[in-house]
């Protein structure tokens, strides 16, 4: 009997849900178990007791943290099942590693900052986010993904913050489609494959979220 996969996320996390594509471009069967993330479950400090956050993928007695990592042990586990989501070639794959490391760092933190602030601290990180979007486009090229002509692993892990894309033009004031026009066709190419359409939440309803945060913390 194959081990039991379990992943213990938070619905709007970016983090989780490409663990969740992963999974599903994969074809991998698993248990999702949603988060509290203000009354956290004794699997979640267990299984993470270093961190105490989300995701964490269970694979029989294993347990998985921190959302890249995620993503490359769901690719080699399971490397029988196809797609391969890193390249075979070491220099791309050392490539894939260092954009992926590249949105993990800049995107979520930056358009964070965008939501969060106002004046001129919410334009300095309007200004920088779009410079980190266009750093990506250019990455992007002409190519029909990050990993070229299939689906791989840098798309994987930036393609979950397309909706939140909505909540960040919403209350930075701009259009990424504008600025960036490469990038938003690449969100659209994504969203044509149902590990993705399937996964990612309606942007509307993560907007709500965030004004849910902005009212819990005080951000007005």
């Amino acid at each position: 009997m194959a081990d039991e996969v379990i992943l213990l996320d938070f619905w709007p996390s970016p983090f989780g849900l490409r663990a969740r594509i992963a999974l599903a471009e994969k074809g991998i069967e698993y248990e999702y178990k949603e988060e509290n993330l203000a009354e956290k479950s004794a699997l979640l400090l267990k299984s993470n007791p270093v961190h105490k956050k989300i995701p964490v993928l269970i694979h029989g007695e294993k347990s998985i943290c921190e959302s890249l990592i995620i993503v490359q042990y769901i690719d080699e586990a399971w490397k029988g099942k196809s797609p391969v989501l890193m390249p075979a070639e070491p220099y791309e794959r050392a490539n894939a590693r260092f954009w992926a490391d590249f949105v993990d760092k800049k995107i979520y933190e930056c358009g964070s900052r965008i939501w969060k602030n106002k004046g001129e601290a919410q334009e300095a990180a309007k200004k920088e986010f779009i410079e980190y979007l266009k750093l990506l486009e250019g990455e992007l090229g002409e190519k029909l993904y990050f990993g070229g002509e299939r689906f791989g692993y840098v798309d994987v892990v930036f393609v979950p913050f397309a909706c939140w894309f909505h909540t960040y033009e919403v209350h930075g004031n701009f259009s990424i489609e504008e600025e960036c026009p490469k990038l938003i066709a690449w969100v659209k190419r994504c969203m044509e494959k149902e590990s993705v359409s399937k996964t990612l939440p309606d942007p509307v309803k993560v907007h709500g979220f965030v004004g849910i945060l902005k009212k819990k913390y005080g951000v007005e």
